[in-house]
């Protein structure tokens, strides 16, 4: 049995496999939807932001 995913564009149920030309995604459309909403960034990895008192001095060099 071939395992199922859910397209990340659509939610529409793809099989993974090498017959999938656009694996994760259903179509070609769902895929350059995606990468546009990259190039828009849409999409972002969160920033940490270090605490106040951080003091890049206090860190012993190598």
């Amino acid at each position: 049995m071939a395992t199922m995913v859910d397209c990340p564009t659509c939610g529409k149920k793809v099989e993974w496999s090498e017959q999938s030309k656009f694996r994760p995604f259903c179509s070609d459309r769902c895929k350059q939807i995606d990468l546009g909403a990259w190039a828009e960034e849409k999409y972002a990895i969160p920033a940490v932001t270090p605490p106040k008192d951080f003091d890049d001095d206090s860190i012993p060099p190598q």
